[in-house]
């Protein structure tokens, strides 16, 4: 399989719905993508400016400043110690990651790519790039012995779902068992919600809970669009096992995939600075505040969604007449069936809309 034979962007079916909320006497409330609406934080911007002068070539390993708040960050903020800078490195976005990293590992025909059940699609089609063949499986005893790479994500999105330290070490086990690397994406790690998440770190795969202090065979991938805003910039990066994290680096070497250096000075000031993610966290609090109950009022039921930046909600119907019914409200959501075939009945939410629009959502869900 190549990219020619990719499916149509699933996305481009939600035009003639995104069509029907714009025509809303009030406007479209677009809760779909999840794409951030609120400012990028001035301690990035101005790093950002002050880096403008690249007229050099960037690293693809990512500056000495950067890695050296990579690993900081992962200590401070995901209870990581004892990271070096040669186990991190900058992407460009996530997104390029997940859809690569079977390609950067070396996977082709023959080989399965694990992902969970209710995943964003890119799990599957970065397998499917390389001919594996993705697996949509949230249980360790199932994983077959073909599995090369497992994908696990945490908080999930769609559904906001948190694997706690016991779940993360059963997946790093199996991974063990079967000679496969455990790869998972917490780009969501900041917004815990729920109980016990809201007063306890969510754990990363690399927590030493998780790993025993050995990282082998195990990468963490995060991204800085969410809780900093920075979804623009393409900004994140990957750490873990340093013989896979050099493997990479070899191979992006190869393929120029080359952060930005102002985007690399700008990854460097947000990570270094916390209050910025704190403010950002307030403001999805107060919207899931708002929204929740409004959901709920209008008779959906929200599944899981203890942490993260959506609402997973069902009630019980296809999930295109969910989709319909919003729209003729004025909101745009996401059908469950682009996050797995199990899904036809879910819609996803994203709180990813001003405090005006959020609440424009509300009054017109508590209207019926």
């Amino acid at each position: 399989m190549g990219v020619a034979d990719l499916a149509d962007y699933p996305w481009d079916a939600m035009a003639p719905y995104a069509a029907q909320a714009r025509s809303h006497p009030d406007g479209i409330v677009d809760l779909s993508i999840g794409s951030p609406v609120d400012p990028t934080p001035e301690v990035v911007a101005r790093a950002l400016a002050a880096a403008t002068d690249a007229h050099a070539y960037p690293q693809t390993v990512g500056t000495v400043p950067l890695r050296e708040a990579i690993v900081d960050w992962y200590e401070r903020r995901r209870r990581v110690p004892g990271l070096t800078v040669d186990q991190v490195l900058p992407t460009i976005g996530s997104k390029e990651l997940v859809a690569l990293l079977p390609l950067l590992l070396g996977l082709g025909p023959g080989d399965v790519v694990v992902h969970p059940v209710a995943a964003y699609p890119t799990y599957e089609v970065g397998a499917r790039l390389v001919g594996a063949t993705p697996l949509a499986s949230d249980d360790p005893a199932q994983w077959p012995e073909p599995t090369r790479l497992i994908w696990v994500n945490s908080p999930g999105n769609p559904d906001g779902a948190v694997l706690d330290v016991a779940g993360l070490r059963a997946a790093r086990e199996r991974a063990r068992e079967l000679g496969a690397v455990l790869a998972s994406d917490e780009c969501y790690a900041e917004l815990g919600w729920d109980a016990p998440w809201d007063g306890e770190a969510i754990p990363s795969a690399l927590d030493p809970r998780v790993t025993d202090g050995d990282p082998a065979g195990v990468l963490s991938v995060y991204s800085l669009s969410k809780q900093s805003n920075l979804a623009g910039y393409r900004a994140a990066f990957v750490a873990g096992d340093p013989v896979l994290v050099g493997r990479m680096l070899t191979a992006r070497k190869h393929l120029g995939l080359m952060p930005p250096a102002p985007v690399q000075a700008a990854m460097t000031a947000a990570l270094r600075d916390d209050a910025h993610v704190a403010e950002q966290r307030e403001r999805y609090r107060r919207r899931r505040e708002v929204l929740r109950p409004a959901v709920a009022q209008a008779g959906f039921r929200v599944d899981r969604s203890e942490a993260g930046l959506y609402l997973w909600l069902t009630r019980d119907e296809d999930a295109w007449a969910s989709v319909e019914w919003f729209a003729q409200r004025g909101i745009l959501v996401g059908p469950g069936v682009f996050y797995g075939a199990d899904h036809a009945r879910h819609v996803r939410l994203s709180l990813t809309a001003t405090d005006e629009r959020i609440a424009a959502a509300a009054d017109r869900l508590r209207a019926g």
